[in-house]
């Protein structure tokens, strides 16, 4: 540009702020809300970002990529991701859900669908064929797959519901949030579409709020852009780029994790202080033969029922010294979560006693610490029961 003498005109156009470095080790941060056009038939990739961004391509080519699907969007939170798989079914839908589905899954689909859009939903076990087969109505749309469920970890056999879906022509979503695409490709058993959660694995360091949704072919892709676009419920640059820089190291995060997660489960399983422990990883898992055949291992996350009341169980929270109180999961500093009262608060006490939540029920997920000293810091807090 011709240089100007006026400071207010160089400040914001000086330099080569429209370039950024193709060659970079790291896509760049671009910001940028709109792009310039070089005339009235000008058509670019970039025109407003609520519709593209190079740094928000950057990441979701590469988790579609990992995911085995043809595209993504990724979603202002994991909530978000869920609202946009819902925006694509017709209003008075029908959703048959995973029983046991998490708490902010049941109350979006029953406190504002429904009231919203008209949608109805069902709540089966989906290993129980049968039990699909029945739920199905002539205006069910989605299945909606969360497998491991949060926070008793059943599986769900995706392939058989997958079949049945494709038989009737329903589209079938997975929740994929605690495995990753690490674990888990549900794109690989049949599956339309995958969402994450992408504060939990796939960003891997508790610093961000994202959510994305892969989707297995262009037809698909295509009509989740018009919603992202639509709604304008998309992730910005800068969580998109601490998503993609958590992928990077996502392999050596999982393999740590997971194994320490096993180690854990065998140790809380043997232990006198646990009443059970819950973990597909487990030969004791009633699931563990599918464990094995759909998921590279049993996961992060480990679940556990001890037997005291609630004021037990704080104690035993409150003498912990790695283990950290948090709402979320997934991050290298390994946490516990009170499901009941955290991340299933807002069901009754009666649904929560349907799914097999109470008090005494503990979820950990864990992280990339030493496994000896996380052994030692579960240890010494389950001594403290009385």
């Amino acid at each position: 540009m011709t240089q100007s003498k006026h400071f207010s005109t160089r400040v914001i156009h000086a330099g080569e702020q429209a370039a950024y470095a193709e060659n970079a080790i790291f896509p760049a941060i671009v910001t940028a809300s709109s792009f310039v056009k070089r005339g009235l038939d000008d058509n670019p990739e970039y025109s407003y970002s609520r519709g593209a961004n190079p740094t928000r391509h950057a990441y979701e080519s590469c988790i579609a990529a990992l995911e085995g699907g043809h595209g993504a969007l990724a979603c202002a939170s994991g909530m978000a991701a869920t609202a946009s798989v819902l925006e694509l079914l017709p209003k008075d839908s029908h959703v048959i859900v995973m029983s046991g589905v998490y708490g902010g899954t049941f109350r979006l689909l029953e406190d504002y669908r429904g009231r919203s859009a008209g949608l109805s939903t069902s709540y089966v076990d989906l290993n129980d064929l049968d039990a699909l087969a029945d739920s199905r109505r002539e205006n069910t749309r989605l299945i909606w797959i969360e497998t491991p469920t949060n926070p008793l970890l059943q599986l769900v056999d995706i392939a058989p519901v997958t079949e049945f879906a494709r038989a009737h022509g329903i589209l079938t979503c997975v929740d994929n949030t605690f495995c990753s695409p690490w674990n888990q490709r549900p794109i690989e058993f049949g599956v339309d579409l995958v969402m994450h959660s992408a504060s939990k694995y796939i960003g891997g360091h508790s610093d961000l709020i994202g959510g994305v949704v892969v989707a297995a072919d262009e037809a698909l892709l295509a009509r989740l852009r018009a919603v992202g676009m639509a709604v304008g419920a998309i992730q910005g640059p800068f969580d998109c780029y601490l998503a993609l820089r958590g992928l990077k190291t996502l392999d050596v995060r999982m393999e740590r994790q997971c194994a320490n997660a096993l180690r854990l489960a065998r140790f809380l399983e043997s232990h006198g202080r646990v009443e059970q422990v819950y973990y597909p990883g487990l030969e004791s898992h009633p699931q563990f033969a599918l464990c094995q055949r759909q998921m590279r291992s049993g996961g992060a996350v480990v679940s556990l029922k001890v037997n005291a009341d609630r004021a037990a169980v704080s104690a035993l929270i409150e003498r912990l010294s790695i283990f950290v109180l948090a709402d979320s999961l997934g991050g290298v500093e390994s946490m516990i979560n009170h499901s009941y009262s955290m991340s299933h608060c807002s069901l009754s006490h009666e649904q929560k006693a349907a799914m097999g939540i109470g008090e005494n029920l503990l979820r950990l997920s864990v992280g990339v610490e030493h496994v000896e000293d996380l052994m030692a810091d579960l240890d010494q807090a389950l001594a403290s029961l009385p």
